[in-house]
């Protein structure tokens, strides 16, 4: 149109960094910041974020380069998410569980430049850095964040005569007077975030400074966020760089509660001291607090919302949260689509239906937040929507701001990820009537028996509603007859150990079809990433390993 003009009045690239400086100056003696004894104000927090890119570019860090962190939701780690970007460089936030062969392929992968690493995971950096040296000319610098002042007494005085830094001496190097690098397009990467393997080999997702921008917004929305949340830190920030409220807590001048490790105690201990408005976890954190027991236990100060995301949490823990005071929202996205994509929005009408009506509402994965452009169910084939009847499963895929850039040296996936023009997440589901989607299953875990496709899901909601049972997944095993049955691995709750494997059967059995009950029942420890996912490959490799069950044996 006539008279228009796009200029730097008009357009400035969006990035998160706006969110830490408008902070800085509404929010400025508010706390930002809380672990233990520690407390710092949102104007604390934008000068020592400031110093920290400056230290970096002391360092040579240039724009692009790959910043790498290893450590557990302390202020550090919430301070990476600023200080980084605000140097140009892209942080690659580590998953604190890898072991030393794991971080050194990433590093490797990211050609991280520096790894700041908190001092009880150094050993981990240590032997990963030992792997590399026989193949890498150049290490990464080693930055180790202590837990007090006395780093020499924790690390020992030769570290830090080896040419390493510790994290406080490295903020004091920082000046700040530093010309902050905002992007110079917003679709630079701000972040690189590794997948958290849960069916293959971890790879690279690449996020944009408006990417984290958009979601970090929606995320807030998504949240119910008011002005000066109090946000307890359950979820990793490693994870979805904290699904996007690293930064989005800045943008309403919130308060971060920080925690190096997630028990009930600590949860409620936090709740009650620092009046937390809102926390967010996988559904086994949600499982952890509503079987915590009554000792840890302490009355809420006021309406604390839960996000949760990942699998569906079983009707029994959605009851149990909500007895406790808890206000429940669940969404659900990838690493790829910034943590949280779409959300189950209630809706006012519901609140009169009987409570297992509502439970399996509030299970639903919902509607894309306003962030996103579109999610939509597919034929992955055909590329045309499935039925809005609930019944028909297709593929969920998204499109929008809030989509990766792709995956970090892997131009095959990425081209194979944005088939069509959709980004393919690997999950099935449903739509239903209103709009509503539903997870059924990931494309890799249905069960196909005699034909018939089986949503671990929905066995695994059943399983999850015997009083007895914790925590249950269900995968495949080989049948020589069927080609694969449903078979069950579950952590029965302390005291039911006299429960059988015929009993879960003949529970299932009663309330499934006869074809989707399993076969097998194995109680045991279930594996999980660090954040709270169930490691299916783990168990699909165990049940495979018990072998093929015979005909003589199938009598469905």
């Amino acid at each position: 149109m006539e008279g228009t003009i796009k200029c730097c009045a008009n357009y400035v690239p969006l990035t998160p960094i706006t969110f830490l400086e408008r902070a800085a100056i509404v929010y400025a003696d508010r706390p930002s910041v809380v672990y233990r004894d520690v407390m710092y104000t949102w104007k604390d927090t934008h000068q020592r974020c400031i110093k920290l890119a400056s230290a970096l570019a002391h360092l040579r860090i240039s724009r692009g380069d790959v910043v790498a962190a290893l450590a557990p939701n302390i202020p550090a780690m919430y301070e990476l998410h600023f200080g980084v970007p605000m140097a140009g460089a892209v942080l690659c936030t580590l998953n604190i569980r890898h072991d030393s062969a794991m971080v050194s392929v990433l590093l490797r992968h990211s050609e991280a430049k520096i790894i700041f690493v908190d001092y009880q995971f150094l050993h981990i950096v240590q032997g990963a850095l030992a792997i590399l040296s026989k193949t890498v000319a150049k290490l990464p610098l080693l930055v180790v964040i202590p837990d007090s002042g006395e780093l020499v007494s924790i690390v020992g005085k030769s570290l830090l005569t080896s040419g390493n830094f510790e994290y406080e001496s490295l903020l004091e190097m920082g000046k700040l007077d530093f010309e902050v690098r905002r992007p110079k397009d917003e679709c630079d990467p701000i972040s690189l975030n590794y997948t958290s393997g849960t069916t293959s080999s971890p790879k690279g997702v690449i996020y944009s400074h408006r990417g984290a921008y958009l979601n970090s917004l929606s995320t807030i929305i998504v949240n119910e966020m008011g002005s000066t949340p109090t946000y307890l830190w359950c979820v990793p920030m490693f994870h979805c760089n904290g699904w996007c409220l690293a930064w989005g807590v800045a943008a309403q001048g919130g308060t971060n509660i920080c925690l190096r490790s997630v028990t009930t105690k600590c949860i409620f201990d936090n709740i009650a001291q620092h009046k937390v408005t809102h926390l967010g976890g996988a559904p086994t954190v949600l499982n952890m607090i509503a079987n915590s027991p009554a000792s840890d236990r302490r009355p809420l100060p006021g309406k604390v919302a839960v996000m949760t995301g990942g699998s569906p949490p079983p009707p029994p823990v959605l009851y149990k949260m909500e007895e406790l005071g808890f206000t429940l929202i669940h969404a659900y996205g990838l690493t790829e689509t910034y943590g949280p994509g779409t959300v189950c929005t209630w809706k006012p009408e519901w609140d009169s239906l009987p409570q297992d009506a509502q439970a399996k509402l509030k299970s639903r994965q919902g509607v894309p937040h306003l962030g996103l452009q579109e999610v939509d169910i597919k034929d992955p084939v055909t590329m045309a929507s499935v039925p809005w009847d609930g019944k028909t499963i297709g593929e969920v895929m998204f499109r929008g701001n809030t989509v990766m850039n792709g995956y970090l040296n892997n131009s095959k996936a990425t081209e194979e990820a944005f088939t069509g023009g959709w980004f393919h997440s690997g999950d099935l589901g449903v739509r239903h009537p209103d709009g509503y989607i539903e997870l059924k299953d990931r494309s890799k875990d249905i069960i196909i028996s005699g034909g018939e496709n089986i949503s671990t899901i929905e066995v695994e909601s059943v399983i999850f509603s015997h009083p007895s049972v914790l925590e249950a997944a269900v995968v495949g095993r080989p049948d020589e007859h069927w080609g694969e049955t449903p078979c069950a691995f579950v952590k029965l709750k302390d005291g039911y150990n006299a429960i059988s494997a015929e009993e879960i059967i003949k529970y299932c059995r009663e309330r499934l079809p006869h074809y989707m009950a399993p076969r097998t029942v194995v109680f045991e420890d279930l594996p999980k990433t660090s954040t709270g996912k169930i490691q299916k490959y783990v168990l699909k490799e165990n049940a495979k390993n018990m072998g093929s069950i015979s005909k003589k044996t199938a009598n469905k």
